[in-house]
């Protein structure tokens, strides 16, 4: 397992032991119990890393991007997707050119 493999499933567990914990207390549980908020935030963020790579800011972008993956996880986590969910769409999709698979999607 790669350390950004590692990272990720140690943020994703951790996401997940804020759920129903107290909002006074933790952000990410602020997060949980607000999912429309968490999504703004998402969308934040991905503003936030679009801007950092435009501007070719590698300190920025990765630090822009830990946001955008932190944010991605607790809008996840709020909506019962589990990184498992994700990686099963990833898989459906592995072999097939990304034309392809957009034409197929209808986008």
């Amino acid at each position: 397992m790669s350390r950004f493999d590692e990272t990720l499933q140690r943020l994703a567990a951790t996401i997940q032991t804020r759920k129903g914990a107290d909002a006074a207390g933790s952000y990410t549980a602020q997060l949980l119990a607000d999912p429309a908020r968490a999504a703004k935030k998402l969308g934040e963020e991905a503003v936030e890393t679009v801007i950092a790579a435009t501007l070719r800011d590698a300190d920025a972008l990765a630090a822009e991007s830990a946001d955008l993956i932190y944010h991605w996880l607790v809008v996840l986590a709020a909506a019962g997707v589990s990184l498992d969910d994700v990686a099963a769409k990833l898989e459906a999709r592995e072999g097939r050119s990304g034309l392809d698979e957009k034409a197929a999607r209808g986008g």
